[in-house]
């Protein structure tokens, strides 16, 4: 007898399981439920007030900083550190938009406004204005509080248009820094993990389109093409490094697809990823031994992010869009079981990792 593929053997497991799925496969697509929607917010809501464990990045130049975390983080003192909680109030945005009427909604919302008020925004500000934090969070955090504000404005909610007018002067604030910061790289930043460069371009981007911040998007976009206009033959099978929550190469090819035509796009893309035409391409999940580990652990995102990228490549380049996909799929399927895995050091994050790949296909 052949084996069930196995996303449907965790569709099978999900419903025996549970009294509904919490994603589906239909049409070739995930999907997300309400159901899973109530899962994934159960994790930021139980670390976004809450106030430690907790990593700082923060250079203390004298003791003035050396309080809680809140205290200077009053918005994004939750989930270990401040990108995390950035992105998990990004997350639980996205799902009010999608299941107005999901379990907890009232909750989630009242976390929402006490935690992202207008005078804990100022306070946040003050950090980036600190000589000595120039580079907090730079470019990471940064391109999550500029998605977050994206998310916000497209929210047609009262609350969203509170929200968003709170955050503004601190998406203003890093929308500067980026302009500034961009033309002074010499090199492009390749890792798999929260400095790397193509993924924060990618999010910052999406915000500037929003937005019509022209001088960021006009600075992106010369960035861009000044470091990977002439990439060629990138190396894809040398990836994963033990650490990669990110992959460079799909990051990459992710981000310039929003840069270049139609046409130079599947171009360049055959030449910086020759394998990405074929019919055969694969790419195996990451696997993990040990997920109490939390660098070991990145690799679920990596799977989960791997996806998200594979989908956004695919519908830029139609001709091996399916096989794409199958792989993306496969990333999910591995991933989306580990989300909630009861350890700390991945739970505080994952879960919008698994969002953003549901949710843009």
């Amino acid at each position: 007898m052949k084996p069930l593929p196995l996303f449907i053997i965790l569709i099978a497991s999900l419903r025996a399981g549970a009294q509904s799925p919490q994603f589906e496969l239909k049409n070739g697509k995930y999907q997300l439920t309400i159901e899973g929607a109530a899962h994934f917010a159960e994790l930021p809501l139980r670390c976004m007030q809450r106030e430690f464990p907790y990593k700082t990045g923060v250079a203390f130049p004298d003791s003035t900083l050396a309080v809680k975390p809140k205290n200077y983080h009053p918005a994004f003192y939750g989930c270990y550190d401040w990108h995390s909680s950035v992105h998990g109030h990004w997350m639980l945005v996205r799902l009010l938009k999608l299941f107005p009427t999901m379990p907890r909604a009232a909750e989630i919302r009242n976390k929402l406004e006490e935690n992202l008020s207008a005078g804990n925004i100022q306070t946040e500000m003050k950090i980036f204005a600190m000589r000595d934090n120039i580079g907090f969070e730079r470019t990471y955090g940064w391109a999550w509080l500029l998605q977050l504000q994206s998310e916000l404005l497209q929210w047609e909610d009262p609350l969203g248009k509170k929200l968003s007018a709170n955050i503004a002067p601190l998406a203003h604030q890093l929308s500067r820094m980026f302009i500034e910061y961009l033309p002074k790289m010499t090199y492009p930043i390749r890792v798999g993990e929260h400095p790397n460069l193509a993924f924060a371009l990618r999010l910052a981007w999406d915000y500037a389109i929003q937005t019509q911040d022209e001088p960021l998007r006009q600075s992106i976009k010369e960035t861009a093409l000044r470091f990977y206009q002439k990439d060629a033959g990138y190396p894809l099978s040398w990836e994963p490094s033990g650490n990669d929550f990110l992959s460079p190469g799909l990051e990459e090819a992710d981000l310039m697809w929003r840069i270049l035509p139609d046409t130079a796009y599947e171009r360049w893309l055959k030449g910086f990823l020759p394998a990405i035409a074929s019919a055969r391409f694969d790419m195996e999940p990451g696997k993990i031994i040990d997920r109490t580990d939390g660098k070991l652990g990145h690799l679920d995102g990596l799977n989960l992010s791997r996806a998200w990228d594979l989908y956004g490549i695919a519908r830029h380049f139609p001709a091996n869009k399916t096989q794409l996909y199958k792989i993306a799929n496969k990333h999910l399927t591995e991933a989306l079981p580990n989300v909630a895995s009861g350890n700390y050091l991945g739970d505080h994050w994952l879960a919008s990792f698994a969002v953003y790949a549901l949710t843009t296909q």
